[in-house]
């Protein structure tokens, strides 16, 4: 299937991008593709370093008549989001990505495609190789685990880095120059439980949450879309307070970062209760659908009989983890006062865990307004301190502060006018790109961000479109060639 990826134009960024897809590659495990890039620089006889987070550099020389510009950092991280299909057989760990192509996209089977951010790394892979493209001296920025807590972008260390100006080529519509974007915090709530013998005359089941769309907890929180873990919360509330519901296990969401698409719940009910409950919780699903059905066509909400656990939750803890998940926030917490349209604070409940005595809640809290972002930080604290948990915030990273005075922001506004005949659209994101931690340590780099057009990011139904591509390229050559002079 790869094979028909490498023959899509411009074939420059397709090779490069089938070639790094056949490496597995997930945050926290990039031993291999940061080998990968190393063997890459190396064979083209480029100075090549690896610094002592893992990060990559490769540096290439202005082309001819390019000396007098400014030498550009072209930055994209290396790895990706692994999220598959529950009836998906992939190992992420051992396994290249397998694509294929649907009219104008590109898509994976079952999983993630790894575009975002794969292209922007094979868009620069492919200036580094080339022989006719004109730039500027170039510096080749490969960061490692941007997905799970940006540690490459924190541990580039000040003083590395000799360029003047930053593309990050992380942006996922094509149409975006990206000015700036939030800033974040991981929320981990813990504790333990009693496990208690499951009642005698009770029934089980397994309560089912799949089908929801999912997607990037940044860019896609504004719309609305199912959590599994909220939706789950939502039945175990019903269950749990009309007909003392008791839980057994949870296991819901995944990453921090993608809106949980499924959850799944072992419960137990009273034999007596079990015919109103079923019909109550069976009108509660029909709500959450009609509730969902513009949106979430695909919701599916199930409940099948299973064998009997041994044990439970005990009272007491089951009442606090539901009523405190209910009180967490989920979705979008506050506008930007200041851009239209733009999320300025937001929370996703990405993973309930609860199994074996211990309870386990992952939330990641964006904002542009590093005041805000503590002051939902805060508010989701509380809920879960007051059911008992112990809190941890950890990751926390800050925005990039939009500069409307930039240079290059000017420059590529500009080229994007010459090229399609309209004004792009110059924005903020409600993602965490790590131009804002880079900014820490290089205060003085002038940044902007781009991409193609990068759909169902974080979820299987990642899809890069073709025709986007070819104009984000060409873009981006467009770019090099008028790099500001020195």
């Amino acid at each position: 299937m790869n094979s028909e990826i490498k023959n899509l134009e411009p074939k420059a960024v397709w090779k490069n991008f089938a070639d790094l897809n056949a490496v597995p590659r997930p945050s926290k495990k990039e031993e291999r593709v940061i080998q990968f890039m190393v063997d890459f620089g190396n064979n083209l006889n480029l100075e090549t370093m690896v610094d002592k987070v893992g990060n990559v550099i490769i540096r290439k020389p202005a082309s001819a008549g390019m000396e007098d510009r400014k030498m550009i950092v072209m930055q994209s991280h290396l790895d990706m989001v692994h999220q598959k299909n529950a009836d998906t057989d992939f190992d992420f760990d051992t396994e290249g990505i397998k694509m294929f192509v649907d009219g104008d996209w590109v898509k994976a089977d079952g999983t993630t495609l790894g575009a975002d951010n794969g292209l922007g790394v094979a868009s620069i892979m492919a200036v580094l190789e080339s022989t006719d493209i004109v730039h500027p001296a170039i510096e080749a920025l490969f960061t490692i685990d941007e997905e799970t807590g940006m540690t490459g972008a924190m541990g580039l260390e000040g003083g590395i880095l000799r360029g003047e100006i930053l593309l990050n080529l992380d942006t996922e519509e094509d149409d975006e120059i990206g000015m700036g974007c939030a800033g974040g915090v991981d929320i981990t709530a813990t504790r333990t439980y009693n496990e208690e013998d499951t009642p005698e005359n009770t029934t089980a089941f397994q309560i089912s949450i799949t089908g929801l769309n999912g997607g990037h907890s940044g860019m896609d929180i504004i719309k609305g879309l199912g959590n599994a873990n909220k939706i789950m919360n939502r039945l175990l509330f019903d269950g749990f307070t009309n007909f003392g519901l008791r839980v057994s296990e949870i296991n819901g969401g995944s990453l921090r970062n993608a809106i949980p698409r499924e959850s799944f719940a072992t419960v137990v009910i009273d034999s007596i209760s079990k015919e109103p409950f079923l019909f109550e919780i069976h009108e509660l699903i029909n709500s959450i659908k009609a509730e969902f059905a513009t949106l979430e066509p695909n919701l599916a909400i199930e409940l099948t009989p299973t064998e009997t656990p041994n044990k439970v939750m005990d009272l007491g803890v089951q009442e606090g983890l539901i009523k405190s998940l209910y009180t967490a926030l989920n979705g979008v917490y506050r506008m930007s006062p200041d851009i239209e349209g733009l999320v300025e604070t937001s929370n996703n409940i990405a993973r309930v865990i609860v199994k074996e005595g211990n309870i386990k809640i992952g939330c990641l809290t964006r904002s542009s307004s590093e005041t805000n972002k503590w002051d939902l930080a805060n508010s989701l604290r509380a809920a879960f301190e007051l059911a008992g948990f112990n809190v941890e915030f950890s990751g926390s990273y800050p925005g990039w502060l939009p500069n409307v005075n930039s240079e290059i922001l000017q420059t590529v506004t500009k080229l994007y006018e010459d090229l399609h005949g309209e004004k792009p659209n110059v924005a903020a994101c409600h993602a965490g790109l790590e131009c804002g931690i880079l900014g820490q340590n290089y205060p003085n780099m002038d940044m902007v961000s781009f991409g193609p057009n990068i759909k169902g990011a974080h979820s299987p139904d990642e899809r890069a479109q073709i025709s986007s591509t070819q104009k984000y390229w060409k873009f981006l050559l467009e770019i090099l060639k008028n790099t500001p002079i020195k």
